[in-house]
């Protein structure tokens, strides 16, 4: 720009955003990218391989085509319609989940449902038997150890892998093995207590 220039236009004209926009469009073509390779999906972001799963859930077999990530969570409540697990935190840390897998405890949400291949399922839909609740139950009902009942699915479920182990002796012990699971509603005198009863039982 000459001085002659600079005094004919003391206030020089700034780009649009309508130029600026289609200037950052042009951006991948300067760098050489073909628009056919930008196109191309990255690798590790198509859609993943499906796979076969085969487990027994609540004592029903099951053969189910799902996408390697899903949960056992998912599949139990997306895929089956068990929607007693429920899905809180999402990061294994809340309980709620909870299932019995070949009796043992887990978290579901961490679960991935191929992991499950072959195995037994429990769940809180699972416990009753011939239309009688499962002694954990009824005494979560006799201590009315719930408010909410949000996370009681997986505190039953998590109570009988407890029994199942063995390895609580007192009321301390239940607290601590089954610190892993939260109550909200702060009921866990009364969860303590109803475990407390269907251990009597066992």
């Amino acid at each position: 720009m000459t001085a002659s220039d600079a005094d004919a236009n003391p206030h020089p004209r700034h780009p649009t955003r309508r130029e600026v926009v289609a200037g950052a469009a042009a951006v991948p073509i300067a760098m050489g990218l073909s628009s056919d390779a930008a196109a191309q999906p990255r690798a590790g972001n198509g859609a993943s391989s499906a796979v076969s799963v085969n487990l027994t859930v609540n004592g029903t077999r099951h053969a189910l085509t799902l996408d390697p990530r899903t949960t056992l969570l998912d599949l139990l409540r997306e895929h089956l319609d068990l929607t007693g697990s429920k899905k809180g935190c999402d990061q294994g840390q809340c309980g709620a989940c909870t299932v019995l897998i070949d009796g043992r405890r887990v978290v579901s949400c961490l679960t991935l449902a191929v992991l499950t291949d072959g195995k037994r399922v429990t769940t809180i839909e699972g416990l009753a038997k011939d239309g009688k609740l499962h002694p954990l139950q009824q005494a979560f009902i006799d201590h009315d150890a719930f408010q909410c009942g949000y996370c009681t699915p997986g505190q039953i479920c998590s109570a009988a892998g407890l029994i199942a182990e063995g390895k609580a002796k007192s009321a301390e012990q239940i607290r601590e093995l089954m610190s892993g699971n939260i109550c909200r509603c702060g009921a866990y005198t009364n969860i303590v207590a109803a475990i407390q009863q269907a251990m009597g039982q066992s």
